[in-house]
């Protein structure tokens, strides 16, 4: 007896897929109607954090191996995902203050803030803190993905060992660090990336498009900050968070500082 043929549906588990948009609000005429989209919206934006991660470790492996076309064709492949997430919040906010709060109790203690893929996604980037692996039970998978992100190089890490293979003189206490806490900023290291600015083209596109990384997420964090002002106004945020208040906190905190302090010096 032969397997049946591969169909799409199975191919992309369609009909699992869904199945996995559940509202949970009870109106006089079943579930209110904008809750769909917010779980839609949401549950798209964690497939985007995944392939995200996907690509940034392949960038962390290709930088290691110093394969400047692939790293540069993968980072633009990621900004092209930060842009698509920029977009989303365009639709998210279609829904009108009322219409989230015609559900939003449904949520309870749930929030944007027990994202562990999106702390992944920080920690990538360098910005780690175990604090934040604090918030999730010990044995659960954000418990489990964020330990190890923990104990992994940056994205940073590895720029600087690919700019030391092609002979930057990048700090050797930078190479063999704690990568458990951010780097800090380096004057060194700045005026190496001022060195490579002006003397090897290859090397300098994949600063900027770190530098687009950088400004990418800086973009989304914004526009996510506008998108809950603009749904919530001063109101807690869900789950018990300070809402606006902690969100307004993290813009403009850049992830790769050097490559933002040798801009007047170039």
């Amino acid at each position: 007896m032969t397997n049946a043929a591969q169909t799409y549906s199975k191919y992309l588990c369609i009909e699992e897929l869904l199945d996995l948009q559940r509202p949970t609000s009870d109106g006089p005429e079943g579930p209110e109607h904008d809750e769909m989209l917010f779980i839609v919206i949401h549950q798209v934006y964690e497939l985007w954090f995944k392939q995200m991660l996907h690509e940034l470790d392949y960038v962390v492996g290709r930088m290691t191996e110093g394969d400047t076309p692939r790293v540069r064709h993968t980072m633009n492949r990621v900004l092209h995902i930060l842009k698509v997430c920029v977009a989303q919040l365009d639709i998210l906010e279609t829904m009108t203050p009322l219409e989230f709060l015609s559900f939003r109790e449904r949520l309870e203690s749930a929030s944007g803030f027990q994202s562990f893929q999106f702390r992944e996604f920080e920690f990538v980037l360098g910005g780690k803190r175990t604090s934040v692996i604090e918030n999730f039970e010990p044995g659960s998978q954000g418990f489990e993905h964020l330990t190890r992100r923990l104990g992994e190089p940056t994205l940073w890490d590895a720029f600087l060992a690919y700019l030391a293979g092609r002979g930057a003189s990048i700090p050797k206490e930078l190479l063999h660090r704690d990568v458990s806490v951010p780097c800090p900023a380096s004057e060194e290291v700045q005026a190496a990336l001022v060195h490579i600015y002006r003397g090897d083209p290859d090397a300098a596109s994949v600063c900027e498009r770190m530098v687009d990384l950088d400004e990418g997420v800086q973009e989304w964090r914004y526009r996510h900050v506008k998108m809950v002002e603009r749904t919530l106004g001063n109101k807690p945020g869900s789950g018990g968070s300070s809402g606006v208040g902690y969100l307004q906190s993290t813009l403009f905190r850049a992830a790769f500082p050097d490559l933002w302090a040798i801009r007047a010096h170039l």
